[in-house]
């Protein structure tokens, strides 16, 4: 009955131009090169990200047209070699304020810090980079992908919280890898953690699925994991090119997490809890696969957008950026807890899941981390932290 009588409410406070009020939001991804699957179950992707604005729009549209209010996305592709700049403008030309940013961190900055860009929202769903809410960020930048601090604050709560104290960290060779070791490394200072051992990934065993990749494979991780004695091994490898042939291979008997084995991450597809069966179901029937992490932050950074422009009933850019990033903007992202961005580096607080292969494991802020404000602020760097100058 009471959400009858909502639904009622909606419709009868409606407002009278609602046959004009259209919100239009674009996803602009860049050109990559495809993925070399590692195991026989993956699938190649070829609309991650993308898929997730798909389905936001949908979301937003199945509550909007109660309050007279239409969502349409619009969707560009930078090329290989492409100007960031030449997208832009053309964004700009159609009178689109809000921009879903699939883009790698250098790609985003060259983006959003383009004259025609000044009018305009970018909501980050992809570059996990802490610079970016930092030294580097930009007025017009928020993000709801969660940075590399986020993702490894998580992990350090929960490893903490298994008294899983002395970490070996081994780390792979882009700079990804390199930005992501460090930001574990912070993290097990910041919550009691040691880092006893570490090495860098430097074994290149070619096609580790093949008899010789395999036998090969079986002979240098244990060598590679002869350290000191350690409670769990932390890996970094963001671009997956080693992380999923160490479980079960290492010297000692030990858990594996980080980017690989027991993983932290804004969204899995094992996720069940909070109605999130109902988003991951959704999404199947749309997209035909499972949700990962970036269409997550993908779908999330339309959903803000529709959630703030419903909320405010405008169409109003600065109306609506304003609300989004005000106190009073919650996001109901199917984690728990409300989701909204913290006014100093445009981060979007939200829990972050730790997932096994198969089951959900936990999901941080753990009980017992504290904060004056809200529990989420305790993952990612605090306001007293920030080095954010817009």
């Amino acid at each position: 009955m009471r959400a009858i009588l909502v639904f009622l409410g909606m419709l009868l406070t409606a407002p009278a131009w609602a046959e004009d009020a259209t919100v239009t939001i674009a996803v602009v991804s860049q050109e990559r090169d495809p993925v070399q699957p590692v195991s026989p179950l993956d699938r190649e992707v070829n609309d991650e990200g993308v898929a997730g604005a798909r389905l936001g729009i949908a979301d937003n549209g199945t509550t909007g047209k109660f309050m007279g209010q239409r969502f349409t996305l619009v969707e560009q592709m930078i090329p290989k070699g492409g100007n960031p700049a030449d997208t832009i403008r053309l964004i700009a030309a159609k009178g689109i304020r809000f921009v879903v940013a699939d883009l790698d961190a250098s790609v985003l900055q060259a983006a959003a810090s383009d004259p025609q860009a000044r009018g305009m929202l970018f909501l980050n769903s992809r570059a996990p980079d802490d610079e970016l809410r930092n030294e580097s960020c930009l007025a017009n930048v928020v993000h709801t992908a969660p940075s590399r601090a986020m993702l490894a604050d998580a992990l350090a709560q929960y490893l903490m919280a298994k008294r899983w104290r002395k970490w070996f960290l081994v780390t792979g060779n882009t700079p990804g890898d390199k930005l992501r070791a460090e930001a574990y490394r912070r993290a097990a200072k910041r919550f009691g953690a040691e880092v006893v051992a570490e090495k860098e990934w430097t074994f290149k065993p070619g096609h580790a699925r093949t008899d010789t990749g395999h036998v090969t494979l079986q002979s240098e991780i244990p060598a590679l994991t002869q350290v000191r004695d350690h409670d769990v091994l932390i890996v970094a490898d963001e671009a997956s090119e080693f992380g999923d042939y160490l479980p079960g291979r290492t010297a000692l008997p030990r858990p594996v997490a980080g980017t690989h084995g027991l993983v932290t991450t804004a969204w899995s597809a094992v996720s069940e809890q909070w109605g999130a069966t109902q988003l991951q179901a959704r999404f199947e029937k749309m997209a035909g696969r499972r949700m990962n992490a970036v269409d997550y932050a993908a779908w999330a950074a339309v959903r803000a957008v529709g959630e703030a422009a419903i909320r405010t009933r405008s169409t109003d850019p600065s109306v609506v950026v304003a609300y989004l990033r005000g106190p009073d903007f919650a996001l109901s992202g199917f984690k728990g807890q409300g989701q909204s961005f913290r006014p100093w580096g445009g981060q979007m607080r939200q829990p972050i899941l730790i997932a096994g292969p198969r089951l959900l494991v936990s999901v941080s802020p753990q009980a017992g981390y504290l904060h004056q404000g809200s529990e989420l602020d305790t993952l990612g760097a605090d306001r007293e932290e920030s080095r954010c100058r817009p």
